[in-house]
């Protein structure tokens, strides 16, 4: 199991204590993809591998379905969990698949698909993400009652929902392997878009990791809440700033006391700070 994924005591058993001992042999044909299924994307690689097993082997673990036609002669399925399987059975040309047949409500289908995926590592975090928006919003779970059906604590819940809030741009950069999810926590910190943006490009660009991402945000922080801090006390340091900012378009902190002070003039990739040296030593 991946990292980050332990904790999920209950399995598909303690969501629907009786599976029942009978499995049936179907009709592939007869076996149709679940919408609630949260698994959006599928290594195509990793299909393959599977595929290959099921034609060496055959399916081991039967699939968990739903029967959505009641016709004696020709019941069709709904997966309830193991739509990998059924797409791999297919691919390995498989004509008939193992499944148990279990009646589910809307609510328990999905919770069941998530809680194999999660199980699994087959979700990236914005798919598990998204199954949880849906529980909570479709089926009005609580994030306390969530977790505690799957098997996590409230604030991994809360947490994972918050990737929700991500611009598109981060969402596809975690969702394609670029950022990890501790990247994109630690960049939800940054409450402003823009500055998430630029530290953004900037772990990306530099690979930073995940400790250096958070160190970079408190800073980012603690300056913007010492500058209120200033500003609250002296609306003539907010002018001073203002003035900086507009000259050298990017920000500026100033710190003004009795005797003195400081001024930081803040960039976040090697072109701003050329940018900023061209507009103080003008050539």
């Amino acid at each position: 199991m991946a990292k980050g994924k332990t904790g999920l005591g209950r399995g598909l058993g303690a969501l629907i204590p009786s599976l029942g001992p009978a499995t049936e042999s179907v009709d592939i044909e007869r076996v149709v993809a679940s919408p609630f299924q949260p698994r959006v994307t599928m290594n195509t690689a990793e299909l393959e591998e599977l595929a290959e097993s099921i034609r060496q082997h055959g399916v081991l673990q039967p699939l968990l379905v739903s029967r959505l036609d009641t016709s004696r002669d020709a019941p069709t399925y709904q997966v309830i969990a193991g739509g990998r399987r059924l797409q791999a059975a297919r691919i390995a040309g498989l004509t008939h698949v193992p499944v148990v047949v279990k009646e589910t409500t809307p609510r328990q289908a999905l919770e069941l698909a998530l809680v194999e995926n999660i199980q699994r590592a087959d979700l990236n975090p914005l798919e598990e993400a998204e199954a949880y928006r849906r529980l909570v919003d479709e089926f009005g779970l609580s994030q306390g009652d969530l977790g505690a059906r799957l098997g996590r604590s409230r604030s991994a819940v809360a947490n994972s929902l918050r990737l929700l809030s991500l611009s598109e741009e981060l969402k596809a950069s975690l969702a394609g392997g670029e950022i990890s999810e501790g990247h994109a926590r630690a960049l939800l910190g940054l409450p402003e878009e823009g500055t998430r943006r630029r530290l953004w490009k900037e772990v990306v660009r530099k690979g930073l990791s995940v400790r250096q991402t958070e160190a970079l945000v408190r800073a980012l922080t603690g300056a913007k809440k010492a500058a209120r801090r200033r500003v609250a006390g002296d609306p003539d340091v907010l002018a001073l700033e203002e003035r900086l900012r507009a000259a050298l378009s990017t920000k500026v902190s100033l710190v003004k006391g009795r005797r003195g002070g400081h001024i930081t003039i803040h960039f976040y990739s090697d072109e701003e700070l050329e940018g900023i040296v061209d507009r103080l030593l003008p050539s």
